[in-house]
């Protein structure tokens, strides 16, 4: 949850989406591991129980829980625990993610659970996200099924990314505490490992992903993930909610990260990020020069491997290209690799630095999203916001928020394409170009796009409908 800690869009959504539901009035309390980056001092964070313990398998591990309450009232609780969370990442290394994160991550959901005990929240609702968290469901429908706090409770389970489901070998189930009447097809058996993921998309109330078009593509093969059939099952129960941003966070009117401010009412301002840009890359100065950013993981999923077969044709194109992100070492290499070949037109940093990617955002005329998939995606959203037109792939979130510009109409945000083929990414970056050589419609272009409301009011207002229809669900024990 930012801003203590985040990794990928998630963090922000949190962030962001429980400051939303608060504002509609109601009370929110979140919980998270207290990672290394969670300093106890720095966050003035107040310990609120000082000692229990948690049975691991056959181990007892303690914690200590602190919390941080904000203004508008949400409260957030950390769970302590130095061996498990005191580390320099927060799931894994460049090597791989750690051994033990299910002991990790089954310690982290019992703590919450006797922790919201201790603390006597019983909540209508707890919306659990993403595999880390999808055993809460399993365990509220079992081994917490008869406590007290947990009586009417119901659970929400969010999918940021279904690529990401925690599977592990069948020797370490014993340490979640359930039986092994749960390890098989019907529950969390998953291709003979069990799987957290698959945990919270059984035994959730409800789940969601995180727009619309998603939670279509992941009922099919080759979005599924292996875990098609089982959404399939639920059909019912899933739908999808598009993510938001925080306008507050992200306006260029009034963000001092960047070098100059500008408004849809005023743009102008925006040329002098763009020459700052160029000049820090070691580019041309020049506003009639087409600039375009990319800031993403650097990893296949984001669409590298369509992108980088067509630079040496973009380079004929005379536009400037600057990417942003870390991910797999083979895309670090390449990367550099080219832009020591390329420095009059590609600027490639690998590295994660928010104030520089912001600055890549307010800089870009253009941005691109050649996604094999995208659950939601949030870069567009901050593209639209700073004037950057989104280039994506219609996929997920991506054909949810972009639409493509009518020239004729003067309608829509941005470009689209269909297939994933590097010819058809390439046609859609030529198409774009095309546009931004014609300065009237590129400043329509840029105007619908700024104009674009992905703020929180709308989703959060959905995600409140959903919460009150679960909450009138009959409660239901999990029977094997």
């Amino acid at each position: 949850m930012a801003p203590f800690a985040k990794t990928g869009g998630l963090g922000e959504v949190i962030g962001s989406l429980t400051n939303a539901i608060r504002g509609l009035g109601h009370d929110v309390s979140v919980f998270m591991p207290r990672y290394r980056s969670i300093d106890i001092q720095q966050w003035e964070l107040e310990k609120v129980i000082d000692y229990f313990e948690v049975i691991i398998g056959n181990q007892l591990e303690a914690t200590r829980i602190f919390m941080k309450k904000f203004a508008n009232g949400v409260k957030v609780y950390f769970v302590e625990h130095p061996d498990f969370f005191m580390r320099d990442e927060l799931y894994g290394t460049v090597l791989g993610d750690y051994q033990d994160n299910d002991r990790r991550f089954t310690y982290f959901q019992r703590a919450t659970l006797k922790a919201v005990e201790k603390l006597k929240l019983a909540p209508d609702i707890i919306h659990c996200n993403d595999w880390q968290t999808g055993f809460i469901p399993v365990y509220l429908k079992t081994l917490e099924a008869n406590y007290a706090p947990f009586q009417k409770a119901r659970s929400i389970f969010t999918i940021h990314n279904l690529g990401y489901q925690g599977n592990f070998p069948p020797d370490s189930f014993l340490a979640t505490g359930l039986g092994w009447e749960f390890f098989k097809s019907d529950f969390l058996e998953f291709y003979g490992k069990f799987s957290f993921l698959k945990g919270g998309l059984v035994f959730a109330d409800a789940v969601t992903t995180v727009s619309e078009r998603y939670s279509r593509e992941i009922q099919t093969k080759e979005f599924g993930c292996g875990m098609e059939g089982v959404l399939t099952a639920r059909k019912e129960s899933v739908t999808g909610i598009i993510n938001g941003i925080d306008p507050k966070d992200w306006d260029p009117e009034t963000d001092r990260d960047i070098d100059a401010q500008y408004s849809v009412r005023n743009v102008s301002p925006k040329k002098v990020n763009k020459a700052v840009l160029q000049k820090e890359n070691g580019f041309k100065t020049d506003e009639n020069i087409p600039l375009i950013g990319f800031v993403a993981r650097l990893v296949d999923q984001k669409g590298l491997e369509i992108l980088i077969p067509i630079l040496d044709q973009l380079a004929q194109e005379n536009m400037q290209l600057v990417v942003l992100g870390t991910g797999d070492e083979k895309y670090h290499q390449i990367l550099r690799d080219l832009a020591k070949k390329n420095k009059k037109w590609l600027g490639v940093h690998i590295l994660f630095d928010a104030k520089l990617a912001k600055k890549i955002y307010a800089g870009s005329d253009m941005f691109l999203f050649p996604s094999y998939y995208e659950p939601c995606g949030l870069g567009q959203l901050i593209g639209l916001r700073y004037g950057a037109v989104p280039i994506g792939r219609a996929v997920g979130g991506l054909a949810d928020t972009i639409q493509e510009f009518d020239p004729v109409l003067h309608q829509g945000n941005g470009f689209l394409f269909e297939d994933y083929s590097s010819e058809a990414l390439l046609a859609v970056i030529r198409r774009a170009l095309k546009i931004f050589k014609q300065e009237k419609l590129w400043k329509t272009l840029v105007e619908n796009a700024m104009e674009s409301d992905f703020s929180w009011t709308a989703s959060a207002k959905k995600y409140e409908q959903l919460y009150e229809t679960v909450k009138r669900r009959p409660f239901n024990i999990a029977k094997s």
